[in-house]
């Protein structure tokens, strides 16, 4: 099969399909361009979309992302960007590999169709030419001939005439002569164009418009064919990034299956823990006597809320529950204590970890910095061109004094840990709950005493707030001690550690002292205790031992 022997006649629609052909592929390349720029777009939006819900940076966010639940979105936000990524690679690949390969075949086809075409409409004109010619010749041989037919009838009707003159019959008879002459010379001249024509014809249907023909056809199936394999690879390019995309489903999958519950639940517990009991039963409040309203102080509460009341005189003042409301003045102020006392103790310890941490983490910042210039220093001692060592004096003094004041700042957070971790284990589980909400009492100040601690004569009311209930506090205090008469002792107990009373009506016991017992715990943690005849006050009831005396007990 050949377009040169099969299509001899059909120039005109050859030339009409081979551009169709060329907007065929021109179109194609369209196509290209446009899913490319789709994939950019999707990878583009992929990306914005995963960067939307990504944790911002020291945010409330952040720390949430330590449920394994979280974990596995994040990880699903991370293997969404790289999914987006070969979304990225789909469209560099089918730019590179297709789109301008095709842009530069189109030219390069479009050319080579012109050039064809040119070739063909020459072999027309010329071929037409020919056919002109030919024509020419044949009228011209026709008019001789006819000429020539002519003379002769004249030449023999005047040599027939008795009455025309012989010179006139020589005439007319050189004149027929003449004609036919012409004729004879017209018929050659018609002949050998008829035979060059037959023979340009010849070679146009057999040579020339197959040549040319075949070219075209060649160039059309070589269309064809570089469509076909631009698809192949249109396919391929989408096949080579699906392992990728499937590794990142698996992850997304493997992820997902990651997800703990008993872990996340176990994390819940580990950061809102407070490390106290739920508060006990309260007592019968007869108002026919004295109130005497007993709160057990196994609150929920942190330190700061859940305080322990101290009673004076037998008085005592309603406990703030924890469930029920916030220390009012805490809330006011918005000051968290150095220390983190006002957190309970399992916060507090988490807290004060995580500060030493942080701490420690920029001393190394620091020392590498400091050894970082002193090598510099070295190397300007050693090679002074480099430059001036006593410039780097001034810089290495900031960084070391740097240094000592974080491991000052280091060594008090740490003792504060050694307080939380190393006291709380030595006792019982009920004394940790207890005394985990005066750990931090040593080394609080006193300005964040006022803030954050409860005095010990009262806690405050849901009704009163905390600056009306310290303008009465001292006055109850002074009355009760300085009206009342002094109450017998009803035991002994010693000290098993010691407590720096600091806060007004507590007192301070030494481990090992031995002291007197003149009222006992109520239920708020807190005993009433004697030294001498004069000194007497409250301390946490797990920091000492109560021998009770039989009678007093009996009581």
């Amino acid at each position: 099969m050949s377009w040169g022997t099969e299509l001899w006649d059909q120039f005109d629609n050859l030339e009409k399909h081979t551009q169709w052909g060329i907007d065929i592929l021109e179109k194609y390349i369209k196509f290209v361009k446009e899913r490319t720029e789709i994939e950019l777009s999707y990878a583009k939006q992929l990306r914005n979309l995963s960067k939307k819900y990504q944790p911002k940076k020291n945010s409330k966010e952040e720390e949430e992302y330590k449920y394994t639940a979280c974990k596995a979105f994040l990880s699903t936000l991370n293997e969404m960007n790289d999914y987006a990524g070969q979304h990225e690679v789909i469209s560099e690949n089918m730019t590179s590999q297709i789109t301008v390969d095709l842009m530069r075949y189109v030219q390069e086809l479009k050319q080579e169709r012109k050039s064809n075409f040119h070739d063909g409409r020459k072999a027309q004109q010329h071929i037409e030419t020919c056919w002109k010619q030919l024509e020419s010749s044949k009228r011209r041989f026709e008019r001789d001939c006819k000429e020539a037919d002519r003379a002769q009838q004249y030449f023999e009707k005047m040599d027939a005439d008795i009455n025309v003159t012989k010179a006139d019959v020589e005439k007319a008879r050189q004149q027929a002569q003449i004609r036919q002459q012409m004729a004879e010379d017209s018929k050659a001249d018609y002949s050998l164009i008829l035979q060059r024509f037959n023979q340009e014809q010849w070679e146009y249907y057999h040579t020339h418009i197959p040549n040319i023909f075949q070219k075209i056809q060649e160039m059309e199936e070589r269309r064809i064919v570089r469509i076909g394999e631009s698809m192949k690879t249109y396919a391929e390019v989408d096949r080579q990034v699906i392992p990728i995309i499937g590794k990142c489903l698996d992850e997304i999958v493997k992820a997902a299956e990651s997800i703990d519950q008993k872990n996340d639940s176990q994390l819940v517990v580990e950061a809102y823990k407070s490390g106290f009991e739920p508060p006990g039963d309260i007592e019968f409040e007869d108002y026919t006597q004295p109130m005497k309203r007993t709160v057990s102080d196994n609150s929920l509460s942190s330190s700061k809320e859940g305080k322990p009341e101290l009673r004076f005189g037998g008085k005592s003042r309603g406990k703030l529950w924890p469930f029920i409301k916030k220390n009012k003045l805490s809330l006011k102020l918005g000051v968290t204590p150095e220390d983190f006392s006002n957190f309970p103790p399992e916060q507090r310890r988490k807290k004060l970890q995580q500060k030493v941490d942080d701490l420690n983490r920029e001393i190394q910042k620091e020392t590498d910095q400091r050894d970082a210039i002193t090598k510099m220093k070295d190397v300007y001692l050693k090679n002074p061109q480099m430059g001036d060592p006593a410039s780097l004096d001034q810089k290495l003094t900031e960084v070391t004094q740097n240094i000592e004041k974080l491991q000052l700042e280091a060594q008090k957070f740490e003792a504060w840990l050694a307080e939380v971790e190393g006291r709380l284990p030595a006792r019982s589980e009920q004394a940790r709950r207890q005394s985990g909400l005066y750990d931090g009492q040593t080394h609080q100040t006193v300005t964040n005493c006022a803030q954050d601690r409860e005095s010990p004569d009262g806690s405050y009311t849901e009704e009163q707030s905390q600056e009306s209930e310290h303008k009465v506090l001292a006055p109850d205090f002074d009355d009760e001690f300085d009206d009342e008469e002094p109450l017998p002792a009803i035991g002994t107990c010693k000290a098993l550690y010691t407590f720096e009373g600091q806060n007004e009506g507590t007192i301070s016991v030494v481990e090992g002292e031995t002291l007197s017992v003149i009222e006992e715990d109520k239920g708020d943690g807190w005993t009433r205790i004697r030294r001498n005849e004069d000194e007497e006050g409250y301390v946490p009831t797990s920091y000492v031992e109560v021998y009770l005396d039989k009678n007093a007990k009996g009581s």
